[in-house]
């Protein structure tokens, strides 16, 4: 069995500092496989909030698999959002937007989403979706695959179609050949889980996505929260997390589980 911990949207310079603390004690009290966080470190790309996130995954366990978000671009300063753009991560979090790890059980690769002429919005290029394809298609069928973006390629059917990726139906057929089984990603700063075979009816594969909350003051009527995946063929477990002022603690508030049929994941029974 491999254990993920999910964390995204942190936001440095609108974080709760009382949640730091516990929060990295919990992670590493749960000994994860990988550290997974699916963007927006800081609020607004500036050196401070970089150096503050930067320090935060120090102390979390590696090996971590780091994606940037929309906010860890400039937004006000024009000329350094599209002549420097991701340069300020890359110096203070990873120089590798996409990274990849690969162990005998779990592969996960990251694919970064955020681009200088979309505010809030994500894209994915071909190029991106050929690199995902290099990485996860030739791998053997045992192998868990795992996406990770900040923009999500799925969402709870309250959500406009338009806040998907742009090109996700595209990147959704390489995504199936591949047989990759989870997608983690952010952005919405709302925890949900699904399957993909309820938005794209792709004759025998159904992954499970995985949206984590978030991290910061920027609450949208849910508490501070972070995911912990447990995955073995054919279950995966997901675990949320939030936070409990009043102990001043992170503790388990809900559990969900997908199993791996013909089709693909499906939500098991409750």
């Amino acid at each position: 069995m491999r254990v993920l911990v999910h964390l995204s949207d942190l936001h440095f310079g609108r974080i709760d500092e009382r949640i730091l603390n516990p929060l990295i004690a919990k992670v590493r009290e749960l000994q994860p496989h990988v550290v997974a966080v699916s963007g927006d470190f800081t609020q607004r790309a500036r050196p401070q909030e970089f150096r503050e996130a930067r320090e935060f995954l120090k102390l979390l366990p590696q090996p971590q698999i780091v994606v940037p978000g929309n906010h860890d671009l400039p937004l006000h300063n024009l000329y350094a959002r599209f002549r420097h753009a991701l340069d300020a991560y890359q110096e203070y979090i990873s120089n590798d937007v996409e990274p990849f790890y690969l162990d005998p059980e779990i592969a996960v690769t990251g694919a970064n989403t955020a681009r200088r002429m979309a505010i809030k919005g994500g894209r994915i290029n071909h190029a991106q979706i050929d690199r995902i394809e290099e990485r996860l298609c030739g791998l053997s069928p045992e192998t868990i695959r795992v996406l990770v973006t900040h923009h999500p390629f799925d969402l709870p059917e309250t959500y406009r179609r338009r806040a998907l990726v742009r090109r996700a139906p595209l990147a959704m057929n390489t995504l199936a050949r591949c047989r990759v089984d989870l997608l983690l990603a952010g952005h919405f700063h709302r925890s949900h889980t699904g399957h993909t075979a309820m938005r794209y009816p792709i004759a025998g594969h159904s992954a499970v996505f995985i949206l984590a909350g978030t991290l910061s003051t920027r609450h949208r009527g849910e508490p501070n929260s972070f995911n912990v995946i447990r995955v073995q063929r054919p279950r995966v477990q997901v675990e949320r997390m939030v936070w409990k002022p009043e102990a001043l603690s992170f503790s388990s508030f809900s559990i969900e589980e997908f199993h791996q049929t013909s089709s693909g994941w499906t939500r098991a029974p409750s």
